[in-house]
């Protein structure tokens, strides 16, 4: 059985949807980011970098001969949909698009909302240039999306993808916290087409009910919870 490293944050979040759509057995592991549970040596033992999610899949064997582990959300959902043999086109064309708008999410969209979310969220004082530059960003590239569900029904084209499900949690739950500058009607329909599958919402919602306040803003961020999340404050406070 797969096993999944995860907190309920949309890089986790895209993978249990895919776990979902392909109707896979999985356990799942918690992380508490907040706490610092990334941080252990049980932890790091198996993502080094120190970020969930981490999926250990025993169908195959790791460089280590050991249960193959992979980190990186993008990597996983490339991983699930070879094993699978769904959601990832065989034509080089779809296949192409596909992957573009995946490691679109992984280079953009990800980092851009994430940083945002630092600066709103997380950081110990307000930088107006910071949030002003991250926000303007996030209103672009979900400008972008939109424009381009004009003319398709999803990101790759006229089937689900993996590109899907690596961009939905960001602008459903994440994205819109901060409001775009303009009508966003062509996501929106790309919204609704996407929750007529089960497997979204299922997946979308996963555990959901395990996240903490202070990541949505129903309680005060630490130095604690700084010091765990961020290699800054580590540093700060080894000085």
């Amino acid at each position: 059985m797969l096993t999944l490293y995860f907190c309920p944050t949309p890089n986790c979040q895209k993978v249990t949807i895919m776990l979902k759509a392909i109707n896979a057995a999985f356990d799942t592991h918690k992380i508490d980011i907040l706490a610092g549970d990334q941080n252990e040596p049980d932890f790091v033992a198996i993502c080094p970098n120190k970020k969930v999610p981490v999926l250990v899949d025993p169908d195959f064997t790791g460089l280590d001969g050991k249960p193959l582990v992979i980190w990186e959300s993008g990597a996983i959902l490339i991983h699930l949909a070879e094993k699978s043999g769904q959601y990832l086109s065989a034509d080089p064309a779809i296949r192409a698009e596909t992957l573009k708008w995946v490691m679109w999410q992984m280079s953009y969209l990800g980092p851009m909302m994430g940083q945002l979310h630092h600066f709103v969220m997380y950081a110990p004082e307000e930088v107006p240039y910071a949030i002003d530059r991250y926000m303007s960003e996030v209103h672009r590239l979900r400008a972008l999306l939109n424009d381009t569900l004009e003319t398709r029904a999803f990101i790759a084209g006229d089937e689900m993808s993996i590109a899907d499900f690596a961009i939905y949690p960001w602008v459903k739950l994440f994205g819109m916290r901060y409001e775009p500058d303009r009508p966003l009607p062509h996501m929106e329909a790309w919204f609704t087409r996407m929750e007529e599958y089960a497997f979204v919402t299922e997946g979308l919602f996963h555990q959901v009910d395990t996240i903490r306040p202070e990541v949505v803003g129903n309680a005060p961020i630490t130095d604690e919870h700084r010091n765990a999340l961020f290699a800054s404050y580590q540093a700060k406070r080894q000085d």
